[in-house]
């Protein structure tokens, strides 16, 4: 099916074929400058379209790009999300060999919030839970320790002081318990019991 472009010069043909010979030129001529002038629409026509085929294409092909561009920061994203996972379950953390709580202990003895039926079913939440309880408690037991250390620092400073006191006691009941015994030793002295004087006996006579 012939297009309005190609009946437009076949008309502009027709009207230099010998057909028309015989017509006024200046007919001729206003005739073939409308054919012109409907031409030249149609190639105007034909350039927009092409132009905003152009766009629609360049349009679609950034956006394409674009579209590709994003997939592949996916797939970086993925490839990267995907070696940090790996490496999260190959990564050996110290809390592996701290011997917690046993699950009745936590239970029975963490804080009610800690140990929901919804903590209870999330893993990994469980897990921070019992982390975080077995911290609280060394921290309560350190501090208990400290207290019965400052006590016991306490006990052993007194008893030292009463050990110096004692030994002050005793050396003061030595030195008492010499002198005692000196004096007691010149009272002894001084109270010596006075001698028996010598009596006479008259010896019978035969």
């Amino acid at each position: 099916m012939a297009s309005d472009g190609d009946q437009i010069i076949e008309s502009l043909r027709e009207l230099s074929g010998p057909a028309y010979a015989s017509y006024d030129v200046q007919s001729l001529l206003i005739r073939s400058s409308a054919l012109v002038s409907c031409l030249k629409s149609l190639n105007r026509a034909a350039n927009t379209a092409t132009r905003t085929k152009k766009d629609e294409t360049t349009a679609a092909r950034h956006e394409m790009d674009q579209s590709h561009l994003g997939l592949q920061n996916l797939l970086y994203e993925k490839r990267h999300l995907e070696r940090e996972i790996e490496k999260c379950r190959q990564f050996a953390s110290v809390y592996q060999d701290i011997p917690l709580y046993t699950m009745e202990e936590f239970q029975q003895s963490a804080p009610e919030a800690a140990r929901t039926s919804e903590v209870l079913e999330d893993e990994h939440q469980l897990m921070l839970n019992r982390l975080s309880f077995e911290l609280a408690e060394r921290q309560r037991l350190d501090l208990k320790r400290r207290e019965l250390l400052q006590a016991k620092e306490e006990l052993l400073k007194q008893s030292r002081t009463n050990t110096n006191t004692l030994d002050s006691v005793k050396s003061h009941i030595d030195a008492l318990v010499k002198t005692a015994s000196e004096i007691q030793k010149k009272v002894d002295d001084l109270v010596q019991p006075l001698p028996v004087p010598e009596t006479s006996i008259a010896m019978p006579t035969d």
